[in-house]
């Protein structure tokens, strides 16, 4: 049986992962990579077959798209590593819009050099973010404003990459200002603000090029928080080239923080949430966050 299993999802990257699975099989033949290959059929479907890959014995399990995919395949390895199922190695061949997991991983965002990687074998262990009785995430959480651009990013078919979440941002910044009273419990101390933006960061960033916790580490045991207070649309659009180039620590209007645990009580109507660029909920009123330390082993 080959070491390897690589699960494509053939819609990631607008469908440009259908397409460039010949040039992945070119590459990993000439760096001598062994490995057997499936599609994903459904949503959800990749987190099935991977927890199906380490039950079958496969050591490294791939996903081949973007953080949509991998988010999933974390949650397969995952759920299979606590159910005591065994665990195996997580690849990543980055083809999707944002790949912000892998960036804050450090894994290869070239297609080429990804496969490099597979074939050279070197690892690291990661932490892993748990939304308790939701998912697993690999990179961030994001609440409020971040996670509506999300919802827009994602009406975007024409466009690829860093370019899809710059047009949502802007495109958001015109309705999109509502800043509820929120309870943030965190590891030492509790916040209590009108909170217009949430994000709960393993990784740096998010929507391909926004560095939201530029100091973040995926590999400390905490997770890093950035806080957008309430603020009007001109305070906004200010601040979208500060967090392209991570220089919003320090403004009066953001809070950073970090912590192991972070609890978040939206006390005015709701929220709507997203793990990895994946929508949780429309109408998020109290949830819970927890790193669970060193927890997998990534392919770099």
């Amino acid at each position: 049986m080959a070491k390897h299993l690589i699960i494509v999802n053939p819609t990631a990257g607008r469908g440009i992962a259908r397409e460039i699975v010949p040039r992945v099989d070119r590459l990993l033949k000439e760096h001598g990579v062994s490995y057997e290959r499936v599609f994903t059929e459904r949503p959800w479907h990749a987190a099935e077959l991977a927890r199906e890959a380490v039950v079958s014995g496969y050591r490294v399990v791939v996903a081949l798209g973007g953080d949509g995919t991998s988010n999933e395949v974390l949650n397969g390895l995952m759920e299979a590593r606590e159910a005591g199922k065994g665990e195996a190695v997580l690849g990543v061949l980055c083809v999707g819009t944002g790949n912000d997991f892998a960036y804050g991983a450090g894994i290869p965002l070239d297609l080429e050099e990804g496969c490099a990687a597979l074939a050279r074998g070197r690892t690291r262990l990661i932490d892993v973010g748990h939304a308790k009785g939701l998912r697993y995430f690999g990179n961030g959480i994001g609440i409020g404003f971040d996670a509506v651009v999300n919802v827009q990013a994602s009406r975007y078919k024409r466009l690829r990459g860093f370019a899809v979440y710059f047009v949502a941002v802007i495109r958001t910044l015109l309705f999109y200002y509502r800043a509820p009273l929120t309870r943030i419990e965190l590891d030492d101390g509790v916040m209590e603000l009108p909170a217009l933006m949430i994000s709960i960061m393993n990784g740096r960033r998010m929507g391909g090029g926004f560095l939201m916790t530029p100091e973040a580490s995926p590999d400390d045991g905490l997770f890093d928080l950035c806080i957008g207070t309430k603020m009007n649309q001109l305070q906004m659009l200010a601040l979208v080239p500060r967090f392209m180039q991570g220089t919003q620590v320090g403004h009066p209007r953001i809070r950073m923080a970090r912590s192991r645990r972070v609890r978040v009580t939206v006390k005015e109507g709701t929220q709507v949430v997203h793990a990895d660029g994946e929508t949780l909920t429309m109408e998020a009123t109290n949830l819970e966050f927890e790193i669970i330390p060193h927890a997998i082993r990534v392919l770099y």
